[in-house]
């Protein structure tokens, strides 16, 4: 949300209130934090949440698989070098993945972007009403607009990760570090690090879909365009609008979610 803030022209954040959809003046994320939770509850800040749990679970699941079965069993004969195999593995993962989970990432951005209502109660009729509506205007493949952007986010975020993280824990278990705690501090760090990274991308990604699913035919999508403009209005610094509630999410999503992997695919193949 607050990527799609700074598209206004002042720096505001949009909040749902007493029935109508309000801009409020902000300075920076923490103000914008208590801006929407003043205005819409502490709910507010969970808006979207089932939505991207419905997708995030089937999502991540076949991702981390998928690049455990990279890893280990297909790669390997194929590159000698410690750090290519998890690099490419996470590349080719993440490109899959992220290719056919497209339109319901399209989805989530536009629950978490409309104000509940009730014209837009973000119930599947309504949901699939959006989407019917959106191919009938500008047909089938929009579903999949916005792909450009996230695939330049996701996979060289996921590349640099998991070799950053392979690598990190590498490194403890040469000083007879291991353990859920390792997983969770490499995943940790090498997340914030592919994060600050790749927020120009995830910028792009947000600005991008936000303006298809917006009912003005009159915005730029395209994304080298979209770059242009970005900077010329806005300056660099807006490449790095979000990153501090970004790397907020992804530092410990990234270190639960390999920590819980790691300690349970420890627990499931350990012998009886």
């Amino acid at each position: 949300m607050s990527s799609m803030a700074r598209t206004l022209p002042a720096e505001v954040v949009c909040v749902w209130e007493g029935g109508l959809f309000k801009t409020e003046r902000v300075n920076g994320f923490f103000d914008a934090f208590k801006h929407v939770a003043r205005a819409e509850g502490v709910r507010g800040l969970w808006k979207g949440a089932g939505t991207t749990l419905v997708i995030g679970v089937p999502s991540s699941s076949a991702y981390i698989l998928t690049y455990d079965h990279l890893l280990n069993v297909m790669l390997p004969p194929l590159i000698p070098s410690q750090t290519m195999v998890p690099l490419f593995a996470g590349v080719i993962a993440r490109s899959a993945i992220t290719s056919i989970m497209s339109p319901l990432e399209l989805l989530r951005t536009n629950l978490q972007s409309t104000p509940l209502s009730a014209d837009n109660p973000h119930t599947v009729r309504s949901v699939l009403n959006s989407f019917r509506t959106l191919v009938q205007q500008q047909g089938f493949t929009s579903l999949w607009r916005g792909l450009g952007p996230t695939l330049w986010r996701d996979v060289p975020f996921s590349g640099f990760y998991w070799a950053s993280y392979e690598t990190w824990k590498r490194n403890f278990g040469k000083y007879g570090y291991s353990g859920a705690w390792v997983a969770f501090l490499s995943g940790a760090i090498s997340g914030t690090s592919a994060a600050l990274i790749t927020s120009p991308f995830d910028v792009l990604k947000t600005r991008r879909q936000a303006l298809i699913m917006s009912s003005s035919n009159h915005h730029v999508t395209r994304t080298l365009p979209l770059l242009v403009q970005l900077i010329r209005a806005e300056g660099t610094s807006a490449l790095f609008t979000g990153l501090t509630p970004r790397i907020a999410k992804i530092a410990p999503a990234c270190g639960i979610m390999i920590a819980c992997f790691e300690g349970v695919g420890k627990f499931l193949t350990k012998p009886s």
